[in-house]
Order: C-alpha cells, then sequence, then structure tokens
C-alpha cells in the first residue's frame, strides 16, 4: 500500500502534469482551428468567434503549458470554456453526453481548479517567485 505522505509530497509536481497535458491537448484546438492542424473541414473566418476561441486556445495553452501567468490565463480561458458550453453545447441537447460539450465542461473545471492551485513548482511562474 502507497503512503499518504508519499502520495501528498508528489501532488505539486502532478498538478503541474496535470496543467502540462491539459494544455497541450487544450492547444491542439487552438492549431486546428488557427492553423487547420490537425486537419478539419473548415477554417473560421478571421475574428470571428470561432476564430477569437482558436486564439485564445492556442496562446492560452500555450502560456498555460510554460505555466506562465497561469492564473489570470487560467481564469480567462475558464470562461472561454463555460461560453463555449452554454453557446455552443447546451443548446443543442441537455446532456454533455449528447451535445459533444464534454471537453468544454472538463476544460472549465480543469482551468478553474488552477486559478485556485496555481500552476504547481515546474512552471516560469515557480520559478519567478523563487528569484
Amino acid at each position: 500500500m502507497v503512503d499518504v505522505r508519499t502520495l501528498e509530497a508528489w501532488a505539486p509536481r502532478v498538478l503541474s502534469i496535470l496543467r502540462i497535458v491539459a494544455a497541450l491537448i487544450f492547444m491542439l484546438h487552438g492549431t486546428q482551428k488557427l492553423l487547420g492542424f490537425p486537419p478539419s473541414d473548415h477554417m473560421p473566418p478571421i475574428m470571428s468567434l470561432f476564430w477569437i476561441a482558436g486564439l485564445l486556445e492556442l496562446v492560452g495553452g500555450a502560456l498555460l503549458l510554460i505555466g506562465l501567468f497561469t492564473r489570470p490565463v487560467a481564469f480567462l480561458l475558464s470562461g472561454e470554456m463555460a461560453f463555449a458550453y452554454f453557446i455552443g453545447h447546451a443548446p443543442q441537447n441537455l446532456f454533455p453526453s449528447l451535445n459533444g460539450g464534454d471537453a468544454a465542461i472538463l476544460y472549465c473545471f480543469v482551468f478553474l481548479y488552477l486559478v485556485f492551485a496555481g500552476p504547481g513548482p515546474w512552471s516560469v511562474d515557480a520559478s519567478r517567485d523563487r528569484a
């Protein structure tokens, strides 16, 4: 059986891993919208809501990836995902598993958690705080 103290000792590092993995996957949504990678059926018109969402996903995801300005960026992206869910998914169906909004809800709450938990020790923010 694993000692609880060992798990607790690793918690800050696993927080960093959660932030990094979530940011990498989130960035793919932005690259798909703005850069066509991975390939998608259409590119959004410049300055449309979909395009702005892609810009937030790409730039915000990159900032979260390195852990720079983590709390304000996570707050902004959490709001973006709440907005995306209620504007783009909820009108289609009540249930997230049927309206395709499960990822938006999950990102919303992971990012909201980062607002309160911070970036973890493996981040630019943490290295700036140590200096």
